[in-house]
């Protein structure tokens, strides 16, 4: 009987597992959406949690300093779903907090700022 080769498993990239179970199935994160340019920064190091999913605490490890959703998505090599979902069980637990980019004194955000990251975008 021949072999298959496994299904779970791409030699180039490593194991595969599908963005769905990462998140248990949960498309939303728990509590209020995060938006692409909120920033992210953790509370806590990454080794004091010991009861965590690896991508937990490769974001806790990647938030060490502030970041925006959409850059730690992109560091993480995770779909934006996913990093969302997986970012509102940390917010949960008070392991991470969240602030939105460019609020004014008002609560506003600035139309330049975004007007700004949307033409870098478009340079890519």
């Amino acid at each position: 009987m021949e072999e298959q080769p496994d299904r779970w498993l791409e030699v180039e990239r490593g194991p595969i597992v599908r963005p769905y179970a990462l998140t248990r199935g949960r498309t939303e994160p728990e509590g209020e959406a995060f938006h692409l340019i909120s920033v992210v920064q953790a509370r806590v190091e990454p080794g004091a949690v010991s009861r965590a999913e690896p991508e937990h605490h490769l974001l806790l490890t990647l938030c060490q300093r502030p970041v925006s959703v959409v850059d730690l998505a992109s560091d993480a090599r995770l779909p934006l779903g996913v990093t969302r979902v997986l970012l509102g069980d940390l917010r949960h637990r008070g392991m991470i907090i969240t602030r939105p980019a460019a609020a004014r004194n008002d609560g506003a955000v600035d139309i330049h700022i975004i007007r700004e990251v949307l033409n870098g975008l478009r340079a890519l």
